[in-house]
């Protein structure tokens, strides 16, 4: 009788130990990232002199892409990836400086890489949560006025790349052996100096702070 107890009590956890994560261990996630800018208003400054319009940036929703290394049961290093977030740019023209007030200023796509250091708790079961902290670099291309800014004058904008933190929580809950559905939440810190031209003179500037949070839902398989 205590034999079958043991023998019972030894295949019942070892479906979870069968679960841990391990030193050399390799999770490759796919599914959906989105973006969702911080919605305070940044000003445009022209000439030097603070314009009273504002911009804004609109949340994107693109394919993400994640892949992480287990060194031990506990500590991970992973990198984040996804396809091209591409972001309307509103502008905010309440004193119709330029009679365009709620005009999508301009389009900006970016990409967002990020490595992050991650650490697991030991909970015993097929839910495996996490935090993480980590590097930015987001890059920025494809930065075009619309049609209605550039009648006016707008031109050549452009974004300058920008480095930041990342501090994110998440989990992983394993389906079996190999498969996991993961979810998590990041906040980026992404601060770009924007430039462009009006009527052709290099006169107008923008501190945008992008600093979004970043949500994720994927499926991940297990190397």
């Amino acid at each position: 009788m205590k034999k079958t107890l043991l023998t019972i009590a030894l295949l019942s956890i070892l479906p979870t130990a069968a679960l841990a994560n391990q030193a050399g261990d390799i999770l490759v996630r796919g599914g959906l990232t989105m973006v969702s800018p911080d919605t305070g208003k940044t000003p445009i400054i022209l000439g030097g002199n603070d314009s009273t319009m504002t911009m804004t940036v609109d949340d994107n929703t693109q394919l993400g892409l994640n892949v992480v290394y287990f060194f031990d049961s506990n500590w991970a290093i992973e990198l984040l990836a996804a396809t091209p977030f591409t972001h309307d740019v509103t502008i905010q023209d309440p004193n119709a400086v330029l009679g365009v007030d709620g005009v999508k200023l301009a389009e900006v796509s970016h990409l967002p890489p990020t490595l992050s250091a991650l650490y697991y708790f030991d909970t015993g079961t097929s839910l495996k949560p996490y935090i993480g902290v980590g590097l930015n670099y987001t890059i920025f291309f494809d930065e075009e006025f619309e049609s209605a800014p550039t009648g006016l004058g707008l031109s050549n904008l452009e974004l300058d790349g920008s480095f930041g933190y990342s501090v994110q929580i998440g989990a992983d809950y394993h389906i079996n052996e190999k498969w996991h559905v993961n979810a998590s939440i990041r906040y980026i810190d992404i601060n770009s100096d924007a430039s462009f031209d009006v009527g052709g003179d290099s006169i107008g500037t923008a501190s945008i702070d992008v600093d979004p949070m970043v949500y994720s839902v994927m499926l991940g398989y297990k190397f």
